[in-house]
């Protein structure tokens, strides 16, 4: 099959659209041909050799994807049946094969390219809101990069669930596109200091940054807060005072979906499909797309989101 390839692995934009093996199905899983796949950080990370697949899975970049499944293995699905489906990796290629847990129906009113850029972002953000920090109706929620795709969709999946909501961005463009999601407070991380904006008032922060902004976070959290990291853009070590953190009883949870075991992954998309797909089909929750993009430019899709520039989410369309 096509797939793209890192013909230069000291080069994270040597990506080409050349040959792999096509996947072979393991006990429990489908092969499914793609359609279009969701661009994300953690590609971009495993191009500059710092986020590796686990042992014994795909070199392929994609961590989500959807498209039509070509061969139902020994599963109970059906050949045609259209999907999105999480991945450990390989949704740049034009077959990957997909554990049975780790299919999701499109949702109600989606096509194929739309699907392609919720699948990992809800299943990110309700994992983390809702199953990790237990966010609920009334609570304050900080998100930082509250215009990347993480934070557009936290935002409304936040506000769906009657949280209020306060971003943090880095131009007054990004925190309009917040605003317009419904983000109640905007904070410019550059010209703004968010732990004294928001002193011990917030119940869960999804933090993407790390160790940078640590301490800031652990001053913005509440009494009984829980601080939630699932990036590490702004280094991984930090000192931390634990002193303060047990007289308010906080929480520090640091989580990843790749490395989880395949019961865990299927009961996130189970939870995830259960309560976030019909927030997709009733409009509480939409996919801010910045653009779509030729499979075979995966090195510009890269490079964009290298950049800082994007709104909201990349997909790349399979051809």
């Amino acid at each position: 099959m096509k797939a793209i390839i890192q013909t230069d692995l000291d080069n994270p934009r040597a990506l080409e659209w050349g040959e792999a093996e096509t996947p072979q199905l393991r006990p429990g899983e489908v092969l499914v041909k793609v359609a279009a796949a969701g661009v994300n950080r953690g590609d971009l990370l495993q191009a500059k050799g710092h986020y590796p697949p686990p042992r014994g899975e795909s070199e392929i970049f994609g961590l989500e994807c959807s498209g039509t499944i070509e061969d139902a293995g020994d599963t109970n699905r059906e050949v045609g049946e259209e999907v999105g489906c999480l991945l450990v990796g390989g949704g740049y290629g034009e077959y990957v094969a997909v554990p049975e847990g780790q299919l999701t129906p499109l949702p109600e009113g989606y096509d194929l390219v739309k699907t392609a850029a919720v699948v990992e972002l809800t299943c990110t953000v309700w994992s983390n809101l809702v199953m990790t920090a237990g966010l609920k109706e009334g609570q304050r929620v900080l998100i930082h990069g509250g215009a990347g795709g993480i934070g557009t969709t936290a935002i409304q999946v936040a506000k769906a669930l009657g949280a209020e909501v306060a971003v943090t961005a880095g131009s007054a463009e990004k925190l309009e596109t917040c605003r317009k999601l419904g983000a109640d407070i905007l904070i410019n991380y550059k010209e703004q200091d968010f732990s004294e904006e928001l002193k011990g008032s917030c119940d869960v922060i999804l933090d993407i940054i790390g160790a940078k902004y640590l301490n800031q976070n652990m001053r913005s959290l509440a009494k009984d807060g829980h601080l939630v990291i699932i990036g590490l853009q702004g280094g991984t070590k930090a000192e931390l005072n634990l002193g303060r953190m047990l007289p308010l009883r906080h929480n520090i949870s640091a989580t990843t979906l790749r490395a989880r075991d395949l019961d865990d992954k299927a009961n996130i998309v189970e939870e995830t499909v259960k309560n976030v797909w019909p927030m997709l089909a009733d409009g509480r929750v939409t996919p801010h797309i910045h653009d779509v993009l030729p499979m075979e430019d995966a090195a510009r899709a890269h490079e964009l989101l290298d950049s800082g520039e994007v709104t909201g989410k990349l997909v790349l369309r399979a051809p």
